[in-house]
């Protein structure tokens, strides 16, 4: 076998599970994340399932960011006996351990005695690295290994790994870049994403490799339209969201919305003509009911040198995009429960943000159980759903006539609210966008391997790598993992 080669231990059949191994000689390599297979994929139990791999040799294992399907494997790689370093990103040190912590509570055990000597052992392992500075990893015998961290976009601290290596023999080094989900254009607190310098090899996702993104530019204002639809018919807002990058986004915006709305209230003119008469946007609660992205929020606000400029900018001016006066965190489960009640019961309206984003667990459910029937409430879907979880099944109901039922728990639910999915929010690049990282910054990918993604959009996105690199005159070979 030549070396750097590459081995794959998920993140090939489809969009999760995201694991490789970057071998740097027969007994030397490096792990790139080691996330948990989600959704149709996924197997009953595979938090708990061996890791299917051999873990001799393995260096470090490198972090893209700590969405659980590029993380959630690491309570079983522990517990194969892995003790290397854990490297991530400043923000990704933050991050990780309530994200863990979390998976591990619910998938493994609750028990404190465990949780915290998991967690304690968690955080000797995790060293942080800044971006854009190289880091050793190891030089010993005919092989030598440096990572560099590059912003992504994906999410606060998400990154894409450069992989400079040099084995014995060879003239030139290797550079193998490693893309971890690549952000959209246009987030709403990220900086963006700069491509690599080059790629020898560049193992790219592809999750929207077969489409392009629509109305990024005009999304907050289709959200303040449903919003205002919404209200106007004493209904609730639910939002599907994951704990960490989608609901923070959504904050941010509808922060933005509450604001020009209150000052639109009270102009120098008096109340403004368009608004709704009826609603006091000043008092619309924006409920926040997960204990988790509630803990991820305030990393967030915490981590504010790491936003973009125009956020940044929003804090200087006294505004508070995260923690704003309107936003209620409901932390206890009987909490949750009263909430639910209240909403189902008065007809109050308010946007509640809850896990998870796919509707197959978490609080959300306990909203779509006592608020599906209703066609007043309004299900606002802004992310990406797996095929075979509730969440596809209720946004498939958007376009179905007459009435479609749910399982939801092993009962059936009727789906009378309004659904509705925003495009623009996705997280994920789009074919435009991966195109262009595969360009680089003029030098073009010497080869493509394509991960992360379904087999249609695999497909679509390789020839529209191919058709590309052609047209610059780039001999780039491209393959699907």
């Amino acid at each position: 076998m030549e070396f750097p080669s590459l081995s794959h231990h998920g993140g090939t059949r489809s969009v999760t599970g995201s694991c490789h191994q970057l071998h740097l000689d027969p007994t030397t390599s490096l792990l790139i994340d080691c996330g948990l297979e989600q959704g149709h994929e996924a197997s009953p139990g595979a938090e708990f399932a061996p890791l299917g791999f051999d873990i001799t040799g393995i260096q470090a294992l490198v972090i893209t960011h700590v969405h659980i399907d590029h993380v959630g494997r690491i309570p079983a790689l522990l517990a194969a006996g892995f003790r290397g370093p854990i490297l991530c990103s400043e923000p990704s040190a933050r991050l990780l351990p309530l994200v863990l912590e979390d998976a591990y509570k619910l998938g493994i055990s609750a028990d404190p005695v465990q949780v915290d000597r998991y967690l304690a052992l968690l955080q000797r392992l995790i060293v942080p690295l800044p971006f854009e500075q190289w880091h050793c990893i190891l030089e010993q015998g005919g092989v030598a290994c440096s990572i560099r961290l590059q912003r992504a976009g994906h999410l606060l601290g998400s990154a894409y790994v450069e992989c400079d290596v040099r084995v014995e023999g060879k003239q030139a080094r290797s550079r193998i870049v490693f893309s971890g989900d690549l952000g959209a254009a246009g987030s709403p607190l990220l900086r963006p994403v700069q491509p690599p310098e080059r790629a020898d090899v560049l193992v790219l996702e592809s999750t929207y490799g077969d489409r392009l993104h629509a109305g990024r530019s005009d999304r907050q204002q289709r959200l303040e339209e449903v919003i205002d639809r919404a209200l106007a018919d004493n209904g609730t807002i639910l939002i599907p969201a994951f704990s960490l990058g989608r609901t923070q986004e959504l904050l941010y915006e509808i922060e933005d919305i509450l604001h020009r709305k209150s000052l639109l209230e009270e102009g120098p003119e008096g109340p403004g003509e368009n608004q709704l008469q009826a609603i006091d946007w000043s008092q619309l609660p924006v409920i926040l009911d997960s204990p988790l992205a509630h803990r991820i929020t305030e990393v967030y606000r915490d981590l504010h040198g790491y936003w973009n400029e125009v956020a940044r900018q929003r804090l200087g001016e006294g505004r508070a995009p995260l923690g704003f006066r309107q936003l209620i965190c409901v932390d206890t489960h009987s909490k949750h429960q009263q909430v639910v009640n209240y909403l189902k019961s008065t007809g109050r309206s308010a946007i509640v943000i809850a896990g998870n984003g796919m509707c197959s667990g978490g609080r959300i459910v306990n909203y779509l159980k006592a608020m599906l029937g209703d066609a007043r409430h309004e299900v606002v879907f802004v992310g990406y759903q797996a095929k075979g979880t509730p969440g596809a099944v209720i946004q498939a109901s958007e376009q179905a006539e007459g009435f479609v039922q749910i399982d939801l728990d092993g009962r059936m639910y009727e789906i009378r609210a309004k659904v509705v999915t925003l495009a623009g929010y996705s997280g994920h690049a789009d074919q435009a966008e991966l195109v262009q990282f595969a360009l680089g910054r003029g030098t073009p990918a010497m080869r493509v391997l394509l991960v992360h993604g379904e087999k249609n959009a695999k497909e679509a996105l390789a020839k529209a790598l191919r058709r590309q690199f052609e047209q610059v005159g780039c001999r780039s070979e491209v393959s699907i993992a």
